[in-house]
């Protein structure tokens, strides 16, 4: 395998290229960033053994960062009991003060990785990867933000085949951020591949280069108005259209089989829904409605959705590749008298 990153677009079967390629024979690592990911992959993993091999192992991030990485080498040292999600104080003056990385004696999730480099013990890490693996995928690399991604860097420098795998566009999280670290990272695609040709993967831009799950009318709305490259396997046609009509909008609010995908705040409407960016990794929708915030249906209306914040144009592209056959726009306002 050796060491490559493959640069995905929604519905391209980025999970199913992963299992394809594993096997009972090699000791394998596998790391996801969200739960509907690891999910996914537990499943798939599944259907193809009939069980979960012992020689597999999958973990969500911050799992492998504290259980793997830090447990063994810090843990006792800084007498932590467990992580913390919240956000931590910025760096001030000397970055090995405990106050920095621990709170209530739990250690901050966004802060393990640099505690691993600042404490010398990346070395060492590289050595209990080597013991215990013979290949390393990382999947949803997009996400890998801050101190996180130097850890990509230096995970890629292992004695190891490894396959980094990610969509950039759908890059709506950050594992951690801190600062000015990686801050410009995720601003520009081409520089963004630069990073990893730096660290000496192969950049591979087509094998995952289509979807099979949207059909080539979304394909086409998410390249002409959203602007971002994306071709589809698939020959048919789908339905693509805005409701705006009252009795259309009531009867597409009650009906149960199609989900509503709303910017923020979804379960305050009461009905079959989930918010833009939660709906990531998920692959179980035919039809989509895609519910308009007010600031992003302007530019809808105007046919500009391309020039739209790179944060939330990554999240309107998460909602419409969702969608395995019809795909609907409503704004919100028809929506808001469901509104709790």
């Amino acid at each position: 395998m050796g060491k490559r990153v493959i640069f995905a677009v929604a519905g391209s079967g980025k999970t199913t290229y992963i299992i394809s390629q594993l096997s009972l024979d090699k000791r394998t690592l596998i790391i996801t960033y969200t739960d509907n990911n690891l999910s996914n992959l537990k499943n798939k993993i599944l259907q193809k053994f009939g069980y979960f091999p012992g020689n597999i192992r999958l973990l969500s991030y911050f799992t492998f960062l504290h259980s793997f990485c830090y447990k063994p080498f810090l843990a006792d040292i800084l007498k932590t009991k467990g992580l913390i999600f919240d956000f931590p104080q910025r760096f001030l003056g000397q970055q090995t003060d405990r106050k920095y990385y621990v709170k209530n004696n739990r250690i901050y999730s966004n802060r393990i990785s640099k505690l691993l480099e600042i404490s010398g013990v990346l070395g060492d890490v590289s050595e209990r990867l080597c013991k215990y693996f013979d290949d390393v995928y990382i999947d949803e690399i997009q996400d890998f933000g801050g101190h996180d991604f130097n850890f990509l860097k230096h995970i890629a420098k292992c004695d190891l085949d490894i396959l980094f795998v990610g969509d950039f566009y759908q890059h709506t999280y950050d594992t951690s951020r801190d600062g000015n670290v990686n801050k410009s990272l995720h601003n520009d695609y081409v520089k963004y591949k630069k990073e990893f040709k730096k660290m000496g993967l192969t950049v591979d831009t087509t094998t995952l280069s289509k979807s099979y799950r949207c059909s080539p009318t979304i394909c086409q709305f998410i390249r002409e108005k959203i602007g971002i490259d994306i071709y589809s396997h698939r020959d048919d046609e789908t339905l693509l259209d805005l409701i705006k009509p009252v009795s259309d909008t009531d009867k597409i609010y009650k009906d149960n089989d199609v989900v509503k995908l709303f910017y923020q705040e979804h379960y305050k409407f009461g009905c079959y829904s989930r918010n833009w960016a939660e709906s990531k990794g998920e692959d179980k929708y035919e039809n989509v409605v895609v519910v308009l915030n007010a600031g992003t249906y302007k530019f809808f209306d105007s046919d500009k959705l391309h020039e739209l914040t790179p944060q939330t144009r990554n999240k309107l592209y998460v909602a419409c590749s969702r969608a395995r056959n019809n795909l609907f726009f409503v704004p919100e306002t028809s929506l808001k008298k469901y509104k709790k």
